[in-house]
């Protein structure tokens, strides 16, 4: 009779010395609160985004010209397109396209080979980042300012150069020193890299003239 008595006082006593049946003897318990910041969770990755680049949203920098070029009746599209994940990592497609649609010269350049002449420029060691992309801004602004232009492209007494160039030959030489009208375009690739193009007439082809 007495055992029946004391079995119900001790129920309350062994469930409180008991823990979870995983929870070694002796550690604590903690509990973890729930995120009250209200801070959203990270965006997953775009997996579905095209690999290819997109003319069109990772144009950064375009400039155009028209100039007379390659026909002295119906100037040339003369145009800069600068793409890339960034002004300064970016690659510069220059060509020149004719009045009917036609490519006739085409050049990659990189943001690199557009900024390296800044340091002719700089008064300092070094160029912050904003100076850095405002030069090359202004590269692709200016790249055909007028006093790129020369006309013409060749003098009349401008001697072929020995030893002979890749290009032209001399017969395309010749016929350039005898065309008062032909246009020749200057412009800068990297610090000192200065490249003139002209169109030949008698060869049909964008040339580079010494």
């Amino acid at each position: 009779m007495r055992l029946r008595l004391l079995l119900p006082a001790l129920l309350p006593l062994a469930a409180a010395c008991s823990g979870p049946a995983d929870q070694p003897a002796g550690s604590a318990t903690t509990a973890v609160a729930p995120d009250t910041t209200g801070a959203a969770a990270p965006e997953p990755l775009d997996t579905a985004r095209a690999a290819t680049v997109n003319a069109q949203s990772d144009t950064l920098l375009v400039r155009r010209n028209r100039h007379v070029f390659s026909n002295p009746a119906a100037p040339d599209v003369f145009t800069l397109v600068l793409r890339g994940p960034s002004v300064l990592s970016g690659e510069a497609t220059f060509t020149i396209t004719t009045a009917t649609g036609e490519v006739i010269f085409r050049e990659i350049m990189t943001s690199p080979e557009l900024e390296a002449a800044l340091v002719y420029e700089m008064k300092t060691p070094t160029a912050t980042q904003a100076e850095r992309e405002a030069y090359v801004r202004r590269r692709v602004q200016e790249f055909f300012a007028a006093t790129n232009f020369q006309r013409p492209a060749l003098a009349p007494t401008a001697a072929y150069p020995s030893p002979a160039p890749a290009s032209p030959d001399r017969a395309t030489w010749n016929d350039l020193r005898q065309r008062p009208d032909a246009v020749r375009f200057n412009y800068l690739v990297g610090k000192e890299d200065r490249r003139h193009l002209a169109w030949s007439p008698l060869s049909k082809q964008v040339v580079h003239l010494p």
